[in-house]
């Protein structure tokens, strides 16, 4: 896993696409720090027998859901995603670099379907009116904004691919 920042550049698009992946990564921590509040809470009013909070488990399905994909553009921008470079370590490292950013556009492509199915569930949920079990809460808008994030994702991935094809990585 590298952790090797982004290619600090004079570009502002890029400056930009890294503010904004800062700010999610930053609400998806804030969010996780909700839903631990959440549980805790839930978990003390039932060991008090005052019973949980009701419907917990799906705001924590919801807000799980949130916190991976807004965590997921920062992670990318950062090179944070695992990679396996037992084979290319000792190629040129511009080589290294163009074979980085043939996978860049790889995974970037892989988020931009995910981003379609998702969307399109968003769409086959909101027609439904798919609901929550419990608060009868619509999934429609949590789904929606996933596939808006794994399209930023992908956005994030095409921008670094672009950055290695260029030599600046």
């Amino acid at each position: 896993m590298s952790g090797t920042p982004a290619p600090a550049g004079s570009e502002t698009g890029l400056r930009l696409l890294d503010g904004l992946a800062r700010l999610l990564a930053l609400f998806g921590g804030a969010l996780a720090v909700c839903l631990a509040l959440l549980v805790s809470i839930s978990i003390t009013l039932r060991a008090l027998g005052l019973g949980g909070v009701r419907g917990d488990f799906e705001f924590v399905q919801m807000g799980v859901a949130l916190i991976v994909f807004a965590f997921m553009p920062w992670c990318q921008a950062r090179r944070g995603n695992v990679m396996v470079d037992s084979f290319t370590t000792r190629l040129p490292p511009r080589f290294q670099a163009a074979l980085d950013a043939v996978w860049e556009v790889v995974f970037a492509g892989m988020m931009a379907l995910i981003a379609w199915r998702l969307g399109a569930g968003a769409l086959e949920a909101a027609r439904s009116s798919t609901t929550t079990m419990v608060l009868l809460l619509p999934i429609a808008p949590a789904i929606a904004a996933c596939a808006i994030l794994a399209g930023f994702t992908a956005l994030i991935a095409l921008a670094m691919a672009i950055v290695r094809f260029r030599g600046r990585a």
